[in-house]
């Protein structure tokens, strides 16, 4: 072979080895950009990940809220008029007195029209959530539920404990407890 085609032929090999480079260069370029690209698409699979959880969290969060002043409304609704109920439960008992009074009496239709008005007030009272905690002589002394006036000596060893006499009616306005009940206790 002629110098010449060696030259030539060193030339192609050169020439076939810098494609070969440059093709790995190229292969290898590519594979950056896939690695770039996956790292890209990693980075905003994560972003969105955290906004999902982000969106989740604050949705939660308005629920509780919703539910939370749903329940408070519902609560101020209940107890909306207890100091108008509060303030008639004297009423309630000076109607309770005056038909032990008027039970006495002879003029028996002056009851009957004034038990009429009792009943139509407790009525009221009783559709506006009013009902009285029901105490009777003999019950178990419960200091959540009774309040105790005095305590005397139990007249026998079963009362001990035990509520011996209701001095005071009291009254739940739905489920609260608006006026305990006054209690002797016996001791």
């Amino acid at each position: 072979m002629s110098d010449k085609e060696n030259t030539l032929d060193e030339e192609f090999l050169e020439d076939e080895l810098l494609e070969g480079e440059t093709q790995e260069q190229k292969a290898g370029d590519e594979k950056e950009n896939v690695e770039e690209e996956k790292s890209v698409e990693e980075t905003l699979s994560e972003e969105l990940a955290k906004e999902k959880d982000k969106f989740l969290r604050l949705f939660a969060e308005f629920e509780n809220y919703k539910r939370r002043t749903s329940k408070e409304r519902m609560e101020l609704f209940k107890t909306a008029g207890q100091e108008v109920i509060v303030s008639l439960l004297p009423v309630l008992d000076d109607f309770d007195r005056a038909m032990k009074e008027l039970a006495k009496s002879d003029d028996k239709e002056v009851f009957k029209g004034v038990e009429l008005i009792n009943v139509k007030f407790r009525e009221t009272l009783k559709a506006k959530g009013l009902e009285m905690v029901e105490v009777n002589a003999g019950d178990v002394f419960d200091a959540e539920i009774h309040e105790a006036i005095t305590q005397i000596p139990a007249p026998d060893k079963k009362m001990k404990g035990k509520v011996i006499d209701v001095i005071e009616k009291g009254f739940k306005l739905g489920d609260r407890i608006i006026r305990h009940p006054k209690v002797v206790v016996g001791n």
